[in-house]
């Protein structure tokens, strides 16, 4: 797969030289470091919303931070081609050990080093293009959701040691996702090869602490059952490390559910209620409450705010998965 002139995307750049893809920053290991650099230079601000500082005490551990990555928006590398926003975004398919507990290490394949991957972001009429580069053994791919035509769909696998552009607009607003869609798909999204993928309108939502949490599993022992579940990568991490938000301050949460092998989950909010604006496609909620049943690929945006100071839990109301990993709490703060 060296030749990518075939690709509908990438005609008119013919062959791509080992010399090209140095420039572009995808023929090395720096590919990571590149896009958290250029991601710090094209974030957009957060307006209005009071937004807490990430605690100084907040854990890394196998190269996770779910703190970091519960408020981490990459808006790629933005530049105008023809009139039109283009967002480039650089991934990586990539294999590595992460330890989920004192006693029990996973072998992920991930994106970018990381589950869950980088949360790409645009706005509704952007142009997406995504360079991606397999060094994770394994053919892969990244399969979009949202529309774009039968060429960029992610189907078709990458080889390992091989790039593939994926181009299409931004389309249409709301939460979405993207994945490793080879077989058997269930194994390579419980192994890690997820994102999510947002979308924003064309006028923006009002100013809020936005923050997203993907719901995720581990099968530790190949049984094609989880042992294990997840916020953000890691079990249990929020239990341990509460998320902080301000009294009164308008949380928008970006919520997906990608724990394979189970037909549906929950999400529960302690001593609140939120709105849900389903799938997030739409600017009216649909309905108030404090429970939400999602299955696999479900995903929502709930906005809420809190009154009270104190920790307040978020779970999955199926205790038998809250009490294996997928738990956390939200400290408010005044």
């Amino acid at each position: 797969m060296t030749d990518l002139s075939d690709r509908p995307a990438i005609k008119k750049a013919g062959r791509w030289s080992r010399r090209q893809l140095l420039q572009l920053g995808i023929a090395g290991a720096g590919v990571a470091g590149g896009a958290i650099a250029l991601q710090n230079l094209t974030r957009k601000p957060t307006s209005a919303a009071r937004i807490p500082p990430i605690p100084a005490d907040a854990l890394t551990v196998s190269n996770i931070n779910p703190m970091q990555i519960a408020r981490d928006f990459d808006y790629g590398t933005v530049t105008r081609e023809n009139g039109r926003t283009v967002r480039e975004f650089r991934l990586e398919a990539n294999t590595s050990i992460v330890q989920l507990n004192s006693a029990v290490t996973f072998n992920t394949w991930n994106v970018n080093n990381r589950v869950p991957g980088p949360t790409l972001r645009a706005t509704e009429g952007d142009r997406i293009r995504v360079i991606f580069y397999n060094k994770a053994g394994d053919s892969h791919s990244l399969h979009f959701h949202g529309v774009h035509t039968s060429e960029m769909d992610g189907v078709k696998p990458v080889k390992h040691g091989s790039v593939f552009i994926y181009e299409f607009d931004a389309n249409p607003y709301g939460v979405h996702l993207y994945h490793c869609h080879i077989e058997p798909v269930t194994r390579h999204i419980g192994k890690g090869l997820y994102g999510m993928f947002i979308i924003d309108p064309p006028k923006p939502r009002p100013p809020a602490d936005e923050i997203l949490l993907i719901m995720g599993g581990y099968d530790v022992n190949d049984d094609k059952k989880n042992e294990l579940y997840a916020f953000n990568g890691l079990p249990n991490y929020y239990m341990n490390n509460p998320i902080p938000i301000y009294r009164n301050q308008l949380i928008r949460l970006y919520v997906l559910n990608l724990i394979e092998y189970e037909a549906a989950v929950t999400f529960h909010l302690h001593a609140n209620f939120f709105d849900v604006y389903r799938t997030g496609m739409t600017l009216t909620p649909s309905e108030r409450t404090d429970v939400i049943t999602m299955g696999v690929a479900e995903r929502h945006i709930l906005e809420f705010t809190y009154g009270y100071p104190g920790k307040f839990m978020f779970h999955p109301h199926q205790d038998a998965i809250a009490e294996a990993g997928c738990m956390g709490v939200f400290e408010v703060i005044t």
